[in-house]
């Protein structure tokens, strides 16, 4: 899939694709590459679908990958998601990687969703300190329009918050 992420300096938008790790012959990152969840290792779990994005101009490097689940066999659920370490913080080199992950993962939703759970992305957020599980589960709600299920960690970005985000960053 297509998608356009921009360039932290110039602002820049540039071109970049959203794939299958089948469809591209790269090594998945790993905690050694500096990334916080092991792809590599998680890829070649059952039922897994992994997904990286990199820049047209780049296809060497990964700005960023998802690990889609089916749980049951009905429930979309986005195991995994993760920016390159250069794309975070200070050091920023692309904006809406995450964006364009999450949203291509609400698309997934929709089409491997069964019955209720069409259009429905359950992911969890999972942090070493609760004050971080917290702020990253503010972020989601106010970015991501997601919401959170009770006192857990749980979160899901319902139908329509997910066509939002599919609409802002995989049709434009």
């Amino acid at each position: 899939m297509n998608v356009k992420v921009i360039e932290e300096k110039s602002g820049k938008a540039l071109k970049a694709k959203i794939v299958s790790k089948d469809q591209i012959d790269i090594h998945l990152p790993s905690l050694t590459d500096g990334w916080r969840f092991n792809f590599n290792k998680h890829a070649k779990k059952k039922n897994y679908l992994t997904f990286v994005l990199y820049c047209l101009n780049s296809q060497e490097t990964i700005e960023g990958c998802l690990i889609f689940e089916m749980k049951n066999k009905v429930e979309p659920y986005m195991a995994y998601v993760e920016i390159a370490p250069h794309n975070r913080h200070e050091k920023k080199k692309l904006k809406k990687v995450a964006e364009c992950l999450i949203a291509f993962a609400c698309r997934l939703s929709f089409i491997h969703g069964k019955g209720d759970y069409i259009g429905w992305l359950a992911f969890d957020v999972i942090e070493g300190k609760k004050e971080d599980e917290i702020s990253l589960m503010s972020l989601y709600s106010s970015k991501y329009k997601a919401l959170r299920l009770g006192d857990s960690t749980t979160m899901v970005i319902p139908p329509e918050g997910g066509e939002q985000l599919i609409d802002e960053f995989l049709n434009n």
